[in-house]
């Protein structure tokens, strides 16, 4: 199989590349390194160096993968573990995890985020069932690093066998415990988790350590108790398969899927597609982007959704964009997709400029979308595509 390693799979700049095209390389091998912000790279496979590009290694992986992995360097230093081994927020927005708790929260808050933001991903909430442990280890690594006192493992009610588990996973712990978010979407939202469980409102473009609080993904607490624990680098991603495809009702998971991999491969591994079928989507139906089979899953992938066919519309169209959903830029593109014209677009009047990037003032709090509505119907729009949250 054919995998491709991006060199941007972070926040920051693309890493430079440290192996050699026709090189033969080995599963957990450091393949690429940052010049700046930005986390490590490593090898998911063993195989040989097909060629280097701007943005991509390829590696033609080898038919039979061991099992066993090149370890990071050993080390006494968490932090440096983590850094080693590049750790970013799984979640989707992959800012690297060294950087982030490289900082002192002595009386705050570790809140680890369970939310399952997007409506049909459960590979998240899966992993915790099966291993809460991870969960709660990464939680006390966390507090020990940052020196932080209280721990929440923050989940939407909805998912009890998930509670259940967690909950008899934190019953020795004193200082972590399960609190629910309410099932809204998004509640994953950093400053929705930090507002349903602290009780503090953070205003747009401030962080959690605004609130003397780190969040951090279920997955990358995972990989944080990997790179600890068994010195084991980045190399893997739990994937929620769903949509058009058969065999994948309610969404299929799968577990450590090597980076790289295509996405059209674990299309193949649920038994195909269910016909007809419209767009690919790596991510999830509200924040994901438009993908196509060969697309490489990613440190911070989530799922691939194979969607209902769009229907095609002749109406002219009006789009609503908000941070809490799809921008302007992916609404149109699906909207060129349906073979219509976009006459407009508004944002949601929640949205407010912050240092040249459009926030949500409140996330999950939708404030209704009447006024705008009339406004793109005065300008000729017939039908509306909206990529808010609740409202």
């Amino acid at each position: 199989m054919i995998i491709s390693i991006l060199l941007k799979q972070h926040v920051g700049v693309a890493c430079e590349p440290i192996v050699m095209e026709k090189q033969i390389v080995k599963k957990g091998e450091l393949i690429a390194k940052p010049t700046g912000l930005g986390a490590n790279i490593h090898s998911s496979v063993s195989g040989i160096v097909q060629k280097i590009e701007n943005d991509v290694i390829v590696i033609d992986a080898f038919d039979e993968q061991p099992e066993e992995y090149e370890k990071i360097k050993a080390s006494d230093d968490y932090l440096e573990l983590i850094k080693e081994a590049g750790v970013v927020g799984a979640g989707g927005a992959g800012f690297p995890t060294h950087t982030k708790l490289n900082t002192n929260l002595e009386g705050g808050y570790v809140l680890a985020n369970l939310a399952e933001c997007e409506p049909l991903l459960n590979h998240n909430t899966q992993m915790s069932t099966i291993n809460p442990d991870y969960i709660v280890k990464g939680v006390k690594y966390i507090m020990e690093i940052t020196n932080a006192s209280k721990g929440y493992i923050a989940i939407k009610p909805i998912y009890k066998l998930a509670i259940d588990a967690l909950i008899k996973a934190c019953e020795k712990e004193s200082n972590i415990e399960v609190k629910l978010l309410p099932n809204m979407y998004p509640a994953g939202d950093e400053r929705v988790i930090v507002r349903e469980i602290l009780g503090i409102t953070l205003k747009p473009g401030q962080l959690p350590l605004e609130a003397n609080a780190i969040v951090s993904n279920a997955e990358t607490l995972k990989n944080i108790v990997l790179a600890i624990e068994e010195r084991k680098p980045v190399i893997s991603k739990d994937i929620t398969v769903c949509g058009r495809v058969k065999n994948a009702k309610g969404g299929k998971t799968f577990f450590d899927v090597p980076i790289g991999t295509p996405a059209g491969y674990l299309i193949d591994k649920c038994g195909g597609y269910i016909k007809p079928y419209g767009e690919l989507v790596m991510g999830g139906p509200f924040t994901g982007n438009h993908c196509t089979e060969q697309s490489p899953i990613s440190k911070t992938s989530g799922g691939i959704l194979v969607s209902m066919p769009l229907p095609k519309e002749v109406r002219k169209i009006g789009v609503i964009a908000c941070e809490c959903g799809a921008n302007e830029d992916r609404l149109e593109e699906i909207a060129k997709q349906m073979g219509t014209e976009v006459v407009a677009s508004k944002k949601c009047k929640r949205m407010i400029e912050v240092n040249g990037r459009y926030r949500c003032e409140k996330p999950g709090v939708c404030p209704g979308q009447a006024e705008t509505v009339l406004y793109l119907k005065k300008q000729g729009a017939e039908a509306i595509i909206a990529g808010t949250c609740e409202g």
